[in-house]
C-alpha cells in the first residue's frame, strides 16, 4: 500500500478506536457498581444464567442502579459461577466472589451494594480473621502464570467488539496491512511459535510454505475441533475472546495471500459457534472483515463450519475431508495441505491458540516472545487441568514450568489431601506420568522424551485411588471408538489392545498379555497412517512402563491394588461397627444384595452384589461400616437371619 493509502487506513481505524474508547470510558466512569459475571460454558453449567437473572431482578426490586457486564472465563473453573464487583463508593478494590449462586447474588445486592458490607466469607482468597481483600493478581492462578493468549479472557465482553478494540484489539491487523507479507512471516518465524494443536510444527515455516505455494486461491482454517476428554481450552478462548482469534486469522490470511477462511468448530460447542458467528458479523459491520478491509485492497471472508464431533477430524487432512462433505478420514501426505488442501487449494491450518498468539507476538516483537518459555519451545502453554486436583480450570504458563509447579503450586495439589498417583497429559493419545517425573519441564521435547506429548493441552490429574490399568483401558476405549477405520493397524490393532486391557481389569489376564501389549502397541505406532493411530497406544505403553507392578498384580494375583476394577473388588460389613437396625444400606441396594444377619446387623450376598458401591455411600459417617476389599480378603460369610413366618 502507498503512504496515502496507509494514512487513509489509519484514519478509518482511528474513528473505530475512538468510538471504542468512548464507550469504555463511559462504562468505567459511570458512578454505579459494575458487576462482571463469567458467562462461558463453565459458568453457565454452574448456574451463571440464574445468577445473572437474580442480580437483575434484585437490583430492580431494590431500585439500585448498577451495570452488569457479562464476560468470559477467567480460568477459575472450580469456583464458578464467579463474579467480580467493582463498587466505586465502597472504598474497596474490585472484589472477586466465588460460587455465586442466585441466593448469594440477592444477598450481595442487599448487603454489599445497598448496605456496604462486602461479606468477606464469600470472597475468593480472603479470610474473615484479617479482613484482607486480595487482588485477583495475587491468586496463584495468576501470580505464577504468564497470560498471552488468555490476557483478556474474563475481562471483556466476548459479544461486544468494542470491548476488544478498546483493549488494543485489531490494531495489529492495521499495522500488518501496511507491511509486506514476507516481513510478517519473518517476525512470526523469528518468534519460534510452534503449533499449539499438538504437533508443534513451526508456524512461520508453515506460513512461508503456503505463501510460496502455487495457486490463485489460498485458504486459512482455524482448527477448533477439540475432542480430547477433559480438554476445553479452545472452546473457552472462542467463548471468551473470539476477536483475537479472528484477528490472528486475518493476519495469517494477509501474509499467505488468502481471501477465504474457515473456523472449524465441533457442533457440541453451541455457545462457541454462536459467539464466533456474531463476532464475524460485528467485524464485517465495522469493515474489519469482508470486502476491502479498512478501505484497503485486502478482502477476507470467514465462515463457520460445524463439525459432527469425530475425534479424528482434529487431524488436518481428515478435517479438510469433513469440510468438503465427506466422511472425516485422514489421507496420505505428501502432498501436505499447504500444497494441496481444501478443494485442492493451498491451505494453512492452525489451532485456536496458535492464531490467538499472533497478535501479541506482532505487538511486542519476536524477541519478547522468545524471552518466554524455553529455547526450543518459546511462549506459553495453556492447559485445562482436571481430575483429582483442588483448583481445576484453565492455566496459561510459560513453557518450561514443571509439572510439580503446575499441579501443586498453581492448582493447589490433590483433592482431599490424598497422594498423587499420575498425570495423563496430551489427551487420550498422551502418556501417564508418575510422581518420579513431576519435575519434568512442560515443553514439546521434554514431554515427548518422558513418553507423553504436549497435545492440545488436556491434563488429567489422578490420585492414589486410581487404577492405571483401568485408565489405559478407558483411553483405549475412546481412541478405538474414534478410529476412522481406514488403517488395519489402527482399526484392528486398537481393538485387540482394548480386549487385552479389558481382560486384565476383569481378572482374566494371562502371563503373555503384558508382552503382547508392548509388541502390539509398537506395531500400531509403526503401521498407522495418522497421529490418532500412531499415538493411541501411548496410555498403555507409559502406564505399563511406569506402573508395571499394577499390571502384574492384575495378571498374577487377580487383584486390583487401587480397588477400582469392579470384577476384582468385593464389599462387606464390619460387624463391630455396623449399627443394629440401621437400614440405610439395604434400602439403597438396587439388587437387594444387602441382608440382615442373625444378630440384626448387615451382610452382603456376594452372588447378588453388582458392586455399585451404593451401600458404602449410604452408610452413615458415624458408623463407616462398609469395606471395599479384594475378594481374597473377604471376611467369613455371615448368615442371614431366619425369615419370619
Amino acid at each position: 500500500m502507498s503512504p496515502a493509502d496507509n494514512e487513509k487506513l489509519d484514519q478509518v481505524f482511528s474513528a473505530i478506536r475512538e468510538e471504542a474508547e468512548k464507550r469504555r470510558k463511559a462504562f468505567r466512569e459511570a458512578p454505579v457498581p459494575k458487576i462482571h459475571i463469567g458467562m462461558a460454558t463453565c459458568g453457565i453449567a454452574s448456574g451463571a444464567l440464574e445468577t445473572k437473572k437474580a442480580f437483575e431482578e434484585t437490583l430492580a426490586e431494590r431500585n439500585i442502579e448498577a451495570l452488569i457486564h457479562p464476560v468470559g472465563c477467567i480460568g477459575h473453573c472450580y469456583a464458578e459461577p464467579v463474579v467480580i464487583i467493582d463498587h466505586p463508593d465502597s472504598g474497596f478494590p474490585p472484589i472477586f466472589y466465588h460460587e455465586v449462586t442466585a441466593g448469594k447474588a440477592k444477598m450481595l445486592v442487599k448487603l454489599f451494594l445497598e448496605e456496604g458490607d462486602p461479606r468477606f466469607e464469600h470472597i475468593l482468597g480472603a479470610t474473615v480473621e484479617n479482613d484482607l481483600i486480595p487482588s485477583v493478581m495475587e491468586f496463584s492462578r495468576f501470580n505464577q502464570e504468564k497470560r498471552v493468549v488468555m490476557e483478556k479472557c474474563g475481562y471483556i465482553d466476548p459479544e461486544d467488539i468494542y470491548d476488544y478494540i478498546a483493549e488494543g484489539g485489531y490494531s495489529m491487523l492495521v499495522k500488518v496491512l501496511q507491511l509486506t507479507p514476507d516481513k510478517i512471516i519473518k517476525e512470526v518465524r523469528n518468534s519460534g511459535l510452534r503449533g499449539r494443536g499438538g504437533a508443534g510444527f513451526p508456524t512461520g515455516k508453515k506460513w512461508e510454505l503456503a505463501m510460496h505455494a502455487e495457486g490463485q486461491i489460498k485458504i486459512v482454517i482455524c482448527n477448533a475441533d477439540e475432542g480430547d476428554p477433559g480438554a476445553y481450552m479452545d472452546r473457552t478462548i472462542l467463548e471468551s475472546n473470539p476477536h483475537q482469534v479472528l484477528e490472528g486469522m486475518a493476519i495469517c490470511a494477509y501474509a499467505v495471500g488468502a481471501n477465504k477462511a474457515v473456523v472449524y468448530i465441533r457442533a457440541e460447542y453451541p455457545l462457541a459457534v454462536k459467539i464466533v458467528t456474531k463476532a464475524i458479523q460485528q467485524a464485517k459491520e465495522l469493515g474489519l472483515l469482508g470486502k476491502g478491509i479498512l478501505s484497503s485492497t485486502f478482502d477476507l471472508e470467514i465462515d463457520v463450519f460445524r463439525g459432527s464431533g469425530a475425534f479424528v477430524c482434529g487431524e488436518e487432512t481428515a478435517l479438510i475431508r469433513s469440510i468438503e462433505g465427506y466422511r472425516g478420514m485422514p489421507r496420505h501426505r505428501p502432498p501436505y495441505p499447504v500444497e494441496k488442501g481444501l478443494w485442492g487449494h493451498p491451505t494453512v491450518i492452525n489451532n485456536v491458540k496458535t492464531l490467538a498468539s499472533v497478535p501479541p507476538i506482532l505487538e511486542n516483537g519476536a524477541t519478547w516472545f522468545r524471552g518466554i518459555g524455553t529455547e526450543n519451545s518459546p511462549g506459553t502453554a495453556i492447559f485445562s487441568v482436571v481430575g483429582n486436583v483442588v483448583h481445576a480450570g484453565l492455566v496459561e504458563i510459560p513453557m518450561g514450568v514443571t509439572l510439580r509447579t503446575l499441579i501443586f503450586d498453581i492448582c493447589g495439589g490433590i483433592l482431599n489431601k490424598k497422594k498423587f498417583r499420575a498425570v495423563q497429559i496430551g489427551g487420550p493419545s498422551g502418556g501417564c506420568l508418575p510422581a518420579d517425573l513431576l519435575d519434568t519441564p512442560i515443553d514439546f521435547d521434554s514431554l515427548t522424551e518422558a513418553g507423553a506429548m504436549m497435545g492440545s493441552g488436556g491434563m488429567v490429574v489422578m490420585d492414589e485411588d486410581t487404577c492405571m490399568v483401568d485408565v489405559a483401558r478407558y483411553f483405549l476405549d475412546f481412541t478405538q471408538k474414534e478410529s476412522c477405520g481406514k488403517c488395519t493397524f489402527c482399526r484392528i490393532g486398537t481393538h485387540h489392545l482394548l480386549r487385552i486391557l479389558e481382560r486384565l481389569t476383569k481378572g482374566e489376564g494371562q502371563d503373555k498379555d503384558l508382552e503382547q501389549l508392548e509388541s502390539l502397541s509398537e506395531d500400531i505406532k509403526t503401521g498407522s497412517l495418522c497421529g490418532l493411530g500412531k499415538t493411541a497406544p501411548n496410555p498403555a505403553l507409559t502406564s505399563l512402563k511406569y506402573f508395571r507392578d499394577e499390571y502384574e498384580a492384575h495378571v498374577k494375583e487377580k487383584r486390583c491394588p487401587a480397588l477400582m476394577c469392579r470384577s476384582l473388588i468385593a464389599y462387606y460389613f464390619d460387624l463391630d461397627l455396623c449399627a443394629r437396625g440401621c437400614d440405610a444400606c439395604a434400602t439403597c441396594c438396587p439388587v437387594e444384595a444387602v441382608f440382615t444377619t442373625s444378630n440384626r446387623k448387615k451382610g452382603v450376598d456376594q452372588e447378588l452384589c453388582v458392586k455399585c458401591g451404593e451401600c458404602m455411600v449410604a452408610c452413615p459417617p458415624e458408623y463407616d461400616a462398609v469395606r471395599k476389599v479384594s475378594p481374597s480378603n473377604l471376611v467369613p460369610v455371615v448368615e442371614r437371619a431366619p425369615e419370619k413366618k
